[in-house]
């Protein structure tokens, strides 16, 4: 007999400064995914706008901001531009492979290198290695690290030079996150590259979207997610493909968080 689906219990983040937009806050609700049904919970809310970090599912929920948008890319639909055609034969000579959800030291040391030279003031640059390993392990879903390295020599395997944790979804691939060489030279626009290698990966596997997290309009860090076309944002009336960048895009209101709201948790 199968155990019977609880309905998750979600709960609500104190407001903190947020990272993308100065002089805002933040605010998440967010649930905890474990059980049986974690993968099929995760796929639900997925399609809805959250986002995992090891076993627990969130979204932003911020008072008078809706800057944060919900994007995936479209990937029977994409067509790559001249530029990103470039990037893609730039770095054809890469060896990708879906390793399992496993955090090495190599992993770790590039890790840290990237955020070094993107995000020398974030708050990830605290992180230690057990916390890395944390990241990578802690995964009710079904997770691989995808890692891209440099062609094998001698029976030795390839310097790694891009790495992304990576959930399959039931209709597409989710980027938790990715790092790369960001201040190699030889080595431009990897992790352009690693977001069209996902594209086509999940196109190959039957899978139709590849989900980015979110857009977060008016952050320079995130104009990048717009490049990939057809882009779809999550609005008030579901997924809708982008048109204009320049127009508000309003997410849409959870039942969990108006059921929060009339409750005064999300006072």
């Amino acid at each position: 007999m199968t155990a019977p689906f609880r309905f998750p219990r979600f709960f609500v983040t104190s407001p903190s400064p947020c990272p993308y937009l100065p002089g805002r806050q933040e605010r998440k609700v967010f649930t905890e995914l474990n059980g049986a049904h974690a993968s099929e919970l995760n796929d639900a809310l997925g399609r809805i706008g959250f986002r995992r970090s090891q076993s627990v599912a969130y979204r932003p929920s911020c008072a008078g901001c809706s800057a944060c948008v919900s994007v995936r890319v479209v990937t029977p639909d994409f067509k790559p531009n001249a530029s990103q055609r470039k990037v893609l034969r730039r770095h054809a000579d890469l060896e990708v492979n879906a390793c399992n959800a496993w955090a090495t030291d190599e992993q770790f040391q590039l890790l840290r290198r990237y955020l070094s030279a993107r995000h020398p003031a974030g708050g990830m640059t605290l992180m230690d290695d057990s916390d890395y390993a944390d990241m990578v392990e802690q995964s009710p879903v079904n997770s691989v690290v995808v890692e891209y390295r440099e062609p094998s020599l001698h029976g030795e395997r390839g310097r790694l030079v891009g790495a992304c944790l990576t959930d399959q979804q039931a209709d597409g691939l989710s980027m938790i996150y990715s790092f790369f060489l960001a201040d190699d030279e030889d080595r431009p626009g990897l992790g352009n590259f690693i977001i069209m290698d996902h594209i086509l990966r999940a196109r190959a596997a039957g899978l139709s979207y590849v989900y980015l997290g979110y857009w977060v309009k008016g952050s320079a860090r995130m104009a990048y997610k717009t490049r990939y076309r057809p882009l779809e944002v999550l609005g008030p009336n579901g997924w809708t493909v982008l048109q204009d960048e320049n127009a508000t895009y309003s997410p849409p209101v959870h039942p969990v968080e108006q059921a929060l709201a009339l409750s005064g948790e999300l006072a």
